[in-house]
């Protein structure tokens, strides 16, 4: 896995293929680490994965019945809204189309909790479709406590403040319900090809 960093080194726009890189970011060869605060450390033992809210039943995985489901490579250009590009990056995860396909609900959102109190807002139809994933390892390693490991939600279609580090929670709701930085003026869907990073843009 790369160093931990906390600066990181940007290249030029030019050095990107337009068509990988949103408006407004540049590349970063580095991995950057940017939280809201102390870093949890959980062991493997420790650490479950819930569905709740408007489904009949709540599901929950142990981190034994978590890794014994099948889980797949992701390739994938991140995006961070303090506007440093990764791409290329390599994951290993469960998608969410397993985790949440056979559920019968109502809910067109998901409130998603982590441990350390955080949480972030997405739209349901965000998760699905081979867009989202648990992930637990990123280049062929365990996924480090700095980058959300054990395991992290992983939206790269959206600014990476969506892929919540240290998941634990995934909470169907009727009715839409703002994050974290949501709350704090940032925008509601974060789509990094719209450059949505602020309510209101």
């Amino acid at each position: 896995m790369s160093p931990i960093t906390r600066g990181f080194r940007g290249r030029r726009r030019d050095e990107a293929p337009d068509d990988r890189l949103p408006p407004g970011q540049y590349l970063t060869r580095d991995f950057p680490v940017l939280s809201t605060g102390p870093t949890p450390h959980l062991s493997p033992e420790e650490w479950t994965l819930r569905v709740t809210g408007e489904i009949d039943e709540p599901r929950r995985w142990s981190w034994t019945e978590f890794r014994a489901l099948p889980s797949e490579e992701v390739r994938a250009d991140i995006h961070c809204v303090t506007k440093w590009s990764k791409l290329d990056t390599v994951w290993e995860g469960v998608s969410l189309d397993l985790l949440l396909g056979d559920l019968d609900t109502a809910a067109d959102y998901v409130l998603v909790h982590a441990y350390g109190d955080y949480t972030t807002n997405l739209p349901l139809e965000h998760l699905t479709g081979g867009r989202a994933w648990i992930a637990f390892a990123y280049d062929g390693d365990p996924l480090e406590p700095e980058h959300g490991g054990p395991a992290r939600l992983l939206v790269p279609h959206l600014y990476l403040w969506k892929s919540a580090k240290w998941v634990r929670e995934l909470e169907l709701r009727i009715e839409d319900e703002a994050g974290f930085w949501e709350t704090h003026g940032y925008h509601a869907h974060g789509d990094p090809w719209r450059e949505q990073r602020y309510a209101g843009d």
